[in-house]
Protein backbone atom coordinates (compact mmCIF):
# COMPACT_ATOMS: atom_id res chain seq x y z
CA UNK A 1 0.00 0.00 0.00
CA UNK A 2 2.77 2.44 0.90
CA UNK A 3 4.70 1.64 -2.27
CA UNK A 4 1.60 2.11 -4.42
CA UNK A 5 0.80 5.39 -2.66
CA UNK A 6 4.30 6.54 -3.65
CA UNK A 7 3.21 5.99 -7.28
CA UNK A 8 5.40 2.91 -7.64
CA UNK A 9 4.19 0.08 -9.86
CA UNK A 10 3.92 -2.64 -7.21
CA UNK A 11 3.69 -6.44 -7.52
CA UNK A 12 3.23 -8.87 -4.60
CA UNK A 13 4.35 -12.44 -5.29
CA UNK A 14 2.94 -14.87 -2.71
CA UNK A 15 3.50 -18.64 -2.82
CA UNK A 16 0.25 -19.40 -0.97
CA UNK A 17 -2.40 -16.85 0.06
CA UNK A 18 -1.90 -13.19 0.91
CA UNK A 19 -1.82 -12.73 4.67
CA UNK A 20 0.95 -15.07 5.77
CA UNK A 21 1.03 -16.05 9.44
CA UNK A 22 -1.56 -13.38 10.20
CA UNK A 23 -4.08 -15.04 7.93
CA UNK A 24 -3.95 -18.34 9.85
CA UNK A 25 -3.88 -16.85 13.35
CA UNK A 26 -7.12 -17.37 15.24
CA UNK A 27 -7.47 -13.87 16.68
CA UNK A 28 -5.62 -10.61 17.30
CA UNK A 29 -6.44 -8.72 20.48
CA UNK A 30 -3.40 -6.43 20.38
CA UNK A 31 -3.62 -4.97 16.88
CA UNK A 32 -4.41 -1.22 17.00
CA UNK A 33 -7.85 -0.12 15.90
CA UNK A 34 -9.79 -3.23 16.93
CA UNK A 35 -10.69 -2.88 20.61
CA UNK A 36 -12.81 -6.05 20.51
CA UNK A 37 -10.16 -7.98 18.60
CA UNK A 38 -10.32 -9.32 15.04
CA UNK A 39 -9.86 -12.71 13.41
CA UNK A 40 -6.63 -13.18 11.48
CA UNK A 41 -8.33 -14.31 8.28
CA UNK A 42 -10.63 -11.27 8.31
CA UNK A 43 -7.74 -8.88 8.93
CA UNK A 44 -5.68 -10.42 6.11
CA UNK A 45 -8.66 -10.10 3.76
CA UNK A 46 -8.97 -6.42 4.68
CA UNK A 47 -5.27 -5.90 3.95
CA UNK A 48 -5.71 -7.46 0.50
CA UNK A 49 -8.82 -5.38 -0.26
CA UNK A 50 -7.07 -2.18 0.72
CA UNK A 51 -4.00 -3.01 -1.37
CA UNK A 52 -6.25 -3.72 -4.37
CA UNK A 53 -7.85 -0.32 -3.89
CA UNK A 54 -4.46 1.29 -4.54
CA UNK A 55 -3.81 -0.79 -7.63
CA UNK A 56 -1.36 -3.29 -6.16
CA UNK A 57 -1.07 -6.37 -8.35
CA UNK A 58 -1.12 -9.65 -6.38
CA UNK A 59 0.24 -12.86 -7.85
CA UNK A 60 -0.78 -15.77 -5.61
CA UNK A 61 0.23 -19.46 -5.66
CA UNK A 62 3.51 -18.44 -7.30
CA UNK A 63 6.92 -18.34 -5.62
CA UNK A 64 10.16 -16.53 -6.37
CA UNK A 65 13.01 -18.84 -7.33
CA UNK A 66 15.77 -16.22 -7.19
CA UNK A 67 16.98 -12.87 -8.44
CA UNK A 68 20.01 -11.37 -10.21
CA UNK A 69 21.42 -7.89 -9.77
CA UNK A 70 21.78 -6.15 -13.12
CA UNK A 71 24.31 -3.50 -14.12
CA UNK A 72 24.73 -1.07 -16.98
CA UNK A 73 28.08 0.59 -17.53
CA UNK A 74 29.21 -0.77 -14.17
CA UNK A 75 26.32 0.81 -12.24
CA UNK A 76 23.23 -0.76 -10.67
CA UNK A 77 20.34 -0.88 -13.13
CA UNK A 78 17.80 -3.11 -11.40
CA UNK A 79 16.97 -6.72 -10.60
CA UNK A 80 15.83 -9.69 -12.64
CA UNK A 81 13.44 -11.84 -10.58
CA UNK A 82 12.72 -15.43 -11.63
CA UNK A 83 9.30 -16.91 -10.74
CA UNK A 84 8.31 -20.56 -10.25
CA UNK A 85 6.26 -20.30 -13.45
CA UNK A 86 9.45 -19.75 -15.41
CA UNK A 87 8.59 -16.11 -16.07
CA UNK A 88 11.02 -13.30 -15.28
CA UNK A 89 10.03 -9.96 -13.78
CA UNK A 90 12.26 -6.93 -13.89
CA UNK A 91 12.21 -4.64 -10.86
CA UNK A 92 14.04 -1.53 -9.77
CA UNK A 93 13.85 -2.71 -6.15
CA UNK A 94 12.82 -5.81 -4.23
CA UNK A 95 11.35 -6.14 -0.73
CA UNK A 96 11.82 -9.51 0.96
CA UNK A 97 8.87 -10.19 3.27
CA UNK A 98 8.77 -13.98 3.16
CA UNK A 99 8.15 -14.32 6.89
CA UNK A 100 8.84 -17.45 8.89
CA UNK A 101 7.55 -20.99 9.38
CA UNK A 102 6.64 -22.86 12.54
CA UNK A 103 9.51 -25.02 13.79
CA UNK A 104 9.18 -28.79 14.19
CA UNK A 105 10.26 -30.81 17.22
CA UNK A 106 12.35 -33.36 15.34
CA UNK A 107 11.05 -36.09 17.68
CA UNK A 108 10.54 -39.66 16.52
CA UNK A 109 7.28 -40.22 14.65
CA UNK A 110 6.67 -36.54 13.92
CA UNK A 111 7.23 -36.67 10.17
CA UNK A 112 4.87 -39.63 9.69
CA UNK A 113 2.06 -38.07 11.73
CA UNK A 114 1.96 -34.56 10.27
CA UNK A 115 -1.63 -34.14 9.13
CA UNK A 116 -2.59 -37.34 10.97
CA UNK A 117 -2.65 -35.84 14.45
CA UNK A 118 0.24 -33.34 14.33
CA UNK A 119 -0.55 -29.81 13.19
CA UNK A 120 0.91 -26.31 13.15
CA UNK A 121 -2.28 -24.25 12.79
CA UNK A 122 -5.09 -24.54 15.32
CA UNK A 123 -7.36 -22.26 13.29
CA UNK A 124 -6.99 -24.51 10.26
CA UNK A 125 -7.21 -27.92 11.91
CA UNK A 126 -8.73 -27.42 15.38
CA UNK A 127 -12.33 -27.99 14.21
CA UNK A 128 -11.41 -31.57 13.20
CA UNK A 129 -11.08 -32.37 16.91
CA UNK A 130 -14.55 -31.36 18.03
CA UNK A 131 -15.47 -33.66 20.92
CA UNK A 132 -11.91 -34.96 21.39
CA UNK A 133 -10.99 -36.00 24.90
CA UNK A 134 -7.36 -34.79 24.93
CA UNK A 135 -5.31 -32.42 22.81
CA UNK A 136 -1.69 -31.41 23.44
CA UNK A 137 -0.14 -28.05 22.62
CA UNK A 138 3.65 -27.96 22.45
CA UNK A 139 5.10 -24.58 23.41
CA UNK A 140 4.27 -22.11 26.15
CA UNK A 141 4.86 -18.86 24.27
CA UNK A 142 2.19 -16.46 23.06
CA UNK A 143 1.27 -18.60 20.05
CA UNK A 144 0.97 -21.80 22.07
CA UNK A 145 -1.17 -20.20 24.76
CA UNK A 146 -3.42 -18.35 22.30
CA UNK A 147 -4.01 -21.43 20.18
CA UNK A 148 -4.45 -23.61 23.28
CA UNK A 149 -7.25 -21.36 24.48
CA UNK A 150 -8.82 -21.52 21.03
CA UNK A 151 -8.71 -25.33 21.07
CA UNK A 152 -10.75 -25.54 24.29
CA UNK A 153 -13.89 -24.96 22.23
CA UNK A 154 -13.30 -28.36 20.59
CA UNK A 155 -11.50 -30.62 23.10
CA UNK A 156 -12.48 -31.54 26.63
CA UNK A 157 -8.89 -31.17 27.83
CA UNK A 158 -5.95 -29.18 26.41
CA UNK A 159 -2.50 -29.75 27.91
CA UNK A 160 0.29 -27.25 27.24
CA UNK A 161 3.75 -28.85 27.31
CA UNK A 162 6.68 -26.44 27.71
CA UNK A 163 10.36 -27.37 27.59
CA UNK A 164 11.53 -24.63 29.97
CA UNK A 165 10.65 -24.17 33.62
CA UNK A 166 8.07 -21.46 33.00
CA UNK A 167 5.50 -20.29 30.50
CA UNK A 168 6.92 -17.74 28.08
CA UNK A 169 3.72 -16.03 26.92
CA UNK A 170 2.38 -12.71 28.13
CA UNK A 171 1.17 -12.45 31.72
CA UNK A 172 -2.40 -11.94 30.55
CA UNK A 173 -2.34 -15.14 28.49
CA UNK A 174 -0.71 -17.06 31.32
CA UNK A 175 -3.49 -16.03 33.67
CA UNK A 176 -6.17 -17.04 31.16
CA UNK A 177 -4.59 -20.46 30.68
CA UNK A 178 -3.95 -21.14 34.35
CA UNK A 179 -7.51 -20.18 35.27
CA UNK A 180 -9.18 -22.14 32.46
CA UNK A 181 -10.92 -25.28 33.75
CA UNK A 182 -10.15 -27.25 30.57
CA UNK A 183 -6.43 -26.47 30.45
CA UNK A 184 -3.36 -27.93 32.14
CA UNK A 185 0.30 -26.90 31.98
CA UNK A 186 3.31 -29.22 32.22
CA UNK A 187 6.81 -27.71 32.43
CA UNK A 188 10.38 -28.98 31.93
CA UNK A 189 9.29 -31.61 29.41
CA UNK A 190 11.20 -32.54 26.24
CA UNK A 191 9.20 -34.35 23.56
CA UNK A 192 10.82 -37.66 22.66
CA UNK A 193 8.29 -39.49 20.54
CA UNK A 194 4.88 -39.28 18.90
CA UNK A 195 3.05 -42.61 19.12
CA UNK A 196 0.52 -43.74 16.53
CA UNK A 197 -2.45 -46.06 16.99
CA UNK A 198 -3.34 -49.01 14.75
CA UNK A 199 -5.05 -46.67 12.29
CA UNK A 200 -1.89 -44.61 11.87
CA UNK A 201 -3.29 -41.65 13.79
CA UNK A 202 -1.69 -39.93 16.79
CA UNK A 203 -2.43 -41.68 20.08
CA UNK A 204 -0.01 -40.13 22.58
CA UNK A 205 3.01 -37.89 23.09
CA UNK A 206 5.98 -39.23 25.06
CA UNK A 207 8.25 -36.82 26.96
CA UNK A 208 11.23 -36.78 29.34
CA UNK A 209 11.40 -34.55 32.40
CA UNK A 210 14.56 -32.46 31.94
CA UNK A 211 15.11 -32.26 35.71
CA UNK A 212 14.60 -35.89 36.70
CA UNK A 213 14.89 -37.85 33.40
CA UNK A 214 11.54 -39.45 34.25
CA UNK A 215 9.45 -40.39 31.20
CA UNK A 216 5.81 -39.41 30.81
CA UNK A 217 3.10 -40.17 28.28
CA UNK A 218 0.23 -37.85 27.41
CA UNK A 219 -2.77 -39.35 25.58
CA UNK A 220 -3.71 -37.08 22.68
CA UNK A 221 -5.70 -37.38 19.50
CA UNK A 222 -4.12 -34.14 18.30
CA UNK A 223 -0.84 -32.30 18.93
CA UNK A 224 -0.37 -28.69 17.87
CA UNK A 225 3.26 -27.51 17.65
CA UNK A 226 4.17 -23.89 18.49
CA UNK A 227 7.85 -23.98 19.48
CA UNK A 228 9.28 -21.11 17.50
CA UNK A 229 9.82 -19.89 13.99
CA UNK A 230 12.39 -20.48 11.26
CA UNK A 231 12.87 -17.78 8.60
CA UNK A 232 11.76 -18.57 5.06
CA UNK A 233 15.15 -17.85 3.55
CA UNK A 234 16.20 -21.21 2.07
CA UNK A 235 15.24 -20.06 -1.42
CA UNK A 236 17.77 -17.22 -1.29
CA UNK A 237 20.70 -19.65 -1.63
CA UNK A 238 23.20 -17.14 -0.24
CA UNK A 239 22.02 -14.27 -2.44
CA UNK A 240 21.98 -11.88 0.55
CA UNK A 241 23.74 -11.85 3.90
CA UNK A 242 22.00 -13.76 6.72
CA UNK A 243 22.62 -13.74 10.46
CA UNK A 244 23.57 -16.77 12.55
CA UNK A 245 19.93 -17.94 12.67
CA UNK A 246 19.41 -17.47 8.91
CA UNK A 247 17.33 -14.31 9.21
CA UNK A 248 18.04 -11.60 6.62
CA UNK A 249 20.54 -9.01 7.85
CA UNK A 250 19.73 -5.36 7.09
CA UNK A 251 20.96 -1.90 7.98
CA UNK A 252 18.80 0.69 9.75
CA UNK A 253 17.21 1.60 6.43
CA UNK A 254 16.06 -2.01 5.89
CA UNK A 255 18.49 -2.55 3.00
CA UNK A 256 20.19 -5.92 2.73
CA UNK A 257 23.76 -6.62 1.65
CA UNK A 258 22.60 -6.37 -1.99
CA UNK A 259 21.88 -2.95 -3.44
CA UNK A 260 18.21 -2.51 -4.23
CA UNK A 261 17.08 -5.43 -2.07
CA UNK A 262 15.30 -4.65 1.20
CA UNK A 263 13.71 -6.81 3.92
CA UNK A 264 10.93 -6.32 6.47
CA UNK A 265 8.84 -8.32 8.91
CA UNK A 266 9.48 -11.72 10.46
CA UNK A 267 12.17 -12.70 7.94
CA UNK A 268 14.39 -9.78 8.98
CA UNK A 269 17.05 -10.18 11.67
CA UNK A 270 16.10 -8.18 14.76
CA UNK A 271 12.38 -8.04 14.05
CA UNK A 272 10.02 -8.58 16.97
CA UNK A 273 7.79 -11.22 15.29
CA UNK A 274 4.66 -9.19 16.01
CA UNK A 275 2.06 -8.21 13.42
CA UNK A 276 1.93 -4.52 14.37
CA UNK A 277 5.71 -4.13 14.08
CA UNK A 278 5.81 -6.13 10.82
CA UNK A 279 3.26 -3.74 9.32
CA UNK A 280 5.33 -0.80 10.54
CA UNK A 281 8.50 -2.25 9.05
CA UNK A 282 6.77 -2.78 5.72
CA UNK A 283 5.66 0.84 5.62
CA UNK A 284 9.11 2.11 6.65
CA UNK A 285 10.85 -0.11 4.09
CA UNK A 286 8.56 1.11 1.30
CA UNK A 287 9.46 4.71 2.12
CA UNK A 288 13.18 3.82 2.10
CA UNK A 289 12.72 2.17 -1.28
CA UNK A 290 11.21 5.40 -2.58
CA UNK A 291 14.28 7.32 -1.36
CA UNK A 292 16.58 4.72 -2.89
CA UNK A 293 14.86 4.91 -6.28
CA UNK A 294 14.97 8.72 -6.24
CA UNK A 295 18.72 8.65 -5.58
CA UNK A 296 19.51 5.91 -8.07
CA UNK A 297 17.14 6.71 -10.94
CA UNK A 298 16.05 10.27 -10.26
Amino acid sequence: MYAARENLSTLIVEKSAVGGQAGVTERFDNYPGFPEGIGGAELAARFAQQASRYGVEMLQAVSVEGFIREEMDGAYSGLSVTLSTGATVRANALLLATGSTYRRTGAAGEEDLIGAGIHFCATCDGPFYKGAENIVVLGGGNSGLEEGLFLTQFAQRVTVIERSGQLLGSKLLQEKVQNHPQMAVVLNQSVQRFVANEQGKLASVETIDLRTDMPSSFPASGAFVFIGLDPNTQWLNGAVELDGRNFVATDQMFQTSVEGVFAAGDVRAGSTKQLASAVGEGAAAAIQIRYFLDRRFG
